[in-house]
């Protein structure tokens, strides 16, 4: 074996506390998996995501399970999926960032050179504003204004007074994400008065086992539904169709590059739009999501905007538009060893 490979846990400071309808946190710790073969460096990272049981101890343990496993790191499109472990899909993403972000090295060229795929001005991102105490949210819709677009965390009671008042404050379209946190009775008494204020549409109206009243709901709603909780990988989508307008693909939630461009065809095939999302992660988590953008209809990759200190340079944003990065692999490195932690 040529190769070796290393996990470093990270922990994330948020600039504000995050607010959603599961809860809010100030710190998140993700996992930045690393591969070196013929002295090139492959990373990528891992970014948790509780709601499924998932934790930074799991993911580490998850990519070392995996590392032991690998063959052939230069089988980038294969050996991710075939040494992949149930249930632990964010490790799985950073597994699979790091074999493309290597392969890519190798060659000189850009991931998404690799992968064939067209560069192009990517839509604006939208900016994140957590269901947070009406004064603070207006402090950051003051604060974004750079970003043309908005998106608000709702699915808690007097969610429909934070709406109106960063309605009142700008003009600017804004995006919904109930996060499961709505009931089907709530949800219909909130819609019209949304689309009264301008929601673009409104991500994850229901909890994602109650999909025959998301469908329900969706005939008289006003406005576009789009899938997050309610969709993994591509098996899913079939079953989607009636009762969303698209989904949200997140390279942590259904394992990486790879299974994100089959999800996204399959989607397109169903007639769905496409949203591609984040969680809270450093740029190298975002620039693995750049990867695969130019084939999204919209954006929400604002997690390393919403972080203190990030670990990684070489993304830039302008005006509320990500770059498409132009440096090899993922185009990002990290900005000193010492600050990826342990």
């Amino acid at each position: 074996m040529n190769w070796t490979t290393s996990c470093r846990t990270i922990e994330l400071e948020l600039v504000t506390p995050f607010r959603l309808s599961r809860g809010a946190s100030s710190v998140r710790r993700n996992v930045i998996f690393e591969i070196e073969h013929e002295g090139v460096i492959g990373r990528g990272e891992a970014a948790p995501i509780p709601r499924y049981g998932e934790s930074a101890e799991s993911a580490a343990a998850a990519l070392e399970a995996m590392a032991a496993r690998l063959a052939d790191p230069r089988a980038f499109a294969e050996e991710g999926r075939r040494v992949a472990l149930p249930g632990q899909r964010a490790a799985e993403a950073a597994f699979d960032a790091a074999l493309y972000d290597l392969a890519a090295r190798r060659l000189g060229v850009p991931v998404r050179e690799l992968l064939g795929i067209g560069r192009r001005a990517l839509p604006p991102t939208s900016w994140t504003i957590g269901l947070d105490p009406i004064p603070e949210a207006l402090e950051k819709v003051a604060a974004s204004a750079a970003f043309r677009v908005l998106k608000l965390k709702m699915g808690a009671d007097g969610d429909l007074d934070l709406l109106a008042a960063v309605r009142g404050a700008t003009d600017r379209p804004i995006r919904v994400d109930a996060n499961e946190g709505w009931t089907f009775d709530g949800a219909r008494r909130r819609l019209p008065e949304l689309a009264r204020l301008g929601v673009e549409f409104v991500e994850q109206p229901l909890p994602a086992d109650r999909l025959e009243e998301i469908r329900e709901l969706r005939r008289t709603s006003p406005l576009p539904f789009v899938a997050d909780e309610s969709v993994h990988d591509a098996a899913d989508v079939p079953r989607l169709v009636g009762a969303f307008d698209g989904i949200n693909v997140k390279l942590a939630k259904c394992g990486g590059i790879g299974p994100a461009l089959e999800l996204i065809a399959t989607a397109r095939a169903h007639g769905l739009k496409v949203l591609l999302g984040c969680m809270v992660e450093s740029s190298l988590g975002i620039a693995a999501a750049l990867a695969v953008a130019p084939r999204v209809d919209w954006i929400d990759l604002d997690g390393n905007l919403l972080i203190e200190r990030d670990p990684f340079t070489g993304l830039e944003t302008i005006e509320g538009r990500l770059l498409l990065p132009a440096g090899p692999g993922l185009g990002v490195e990290p900005i000193a060893a010492d600050i990826l932690g342990t």
